[in-house]
């Protein structure tokens, strides 16, 4: 059984689909905890799923290397095999990648390489893109640079606006977090190709 640790930094309604799914008797995965680098609101979604919670507060630390420290402390607490980055928006210090990458995935509201960084979906809205996308990747140091490992095409109607754009991109992002953690978990998926 794959032992996944989840990290947010706000409401969690990915997260929450992870921990539906996670409930199943089939998925091959469990959350064993969930943390964030804030209080954030999706922390109550885990408490609803009795799974263990924890907080790293970015802004107690003096840099971000102090923080990636003791975020690598905490998450090698729990010996998770995986460590699944859903809306956490911060990018990860080189101490917490060198420790866990490239057991490292994020979920991206694009289609990668396309609209890179925190405000893809208005940037693709900008762009007058007809399309955009969803993408799970390998975190590396980069942002939202690391190999692709799903991704699938979304529709963008005349007209349509960020929060509706948003709603539709999340439906695929979360179906497509849910099979890939499978694939790993499965051996479909290999992360350790992904080693650099």
């Amino acid at each position: 059984m794959l032992k996944v640790v989840v990290l947010i930094s706000g409401g969690g309604s990915n997260l929450r689909s992870l921990l539906e799914q996670a409930e199943h008797a089939d998925f091959p995965a469990r959350i064993v905890a969930v943390g964030a680098d804030r209080e954030a609101t999706g922390l109550f979604h885990a408490q609803d799923f009795r799974v263990p919670t924890f907080t790293v507060p970015y802004g107690s630390f003096d840099s971000r290397e102090e923080w990636g420290a003791a975020l690598v402390t905490q998450l090698a607490g729990w010996s998770a095999d995986l460590i699944v980055l859903s809306g956490m928006m911060r990018l990860l210090p080189q101490n917490v990648l060198d420790a866990f990458a490239p057991r490292i995935i994020n979920t991206h509201p694009a289609y990668l390489p396309e609209f890179p960084g925190a405000h893809a979906v208005r940037d693709a809205i900008a762009a007058g893109a007809a399309q955009t996308g969803a993408s799970v990747i390998v975190v590396d140091s980069g942002v939202d640079s690391g190999p692709v490992l799903a991704r699938e095409r979304v529709a963008i109607d005349p007209g349509m606006g960020e929060d509706a754009l948003h709603d539709r991109i999340k439906t695929v992002e979360r179906r497509l977090l849910a099979q890939v953690i499978r694939d790993i978990a499965t051996g479909a998926i290999r992360l350790e190709e992904y080693q650099a």
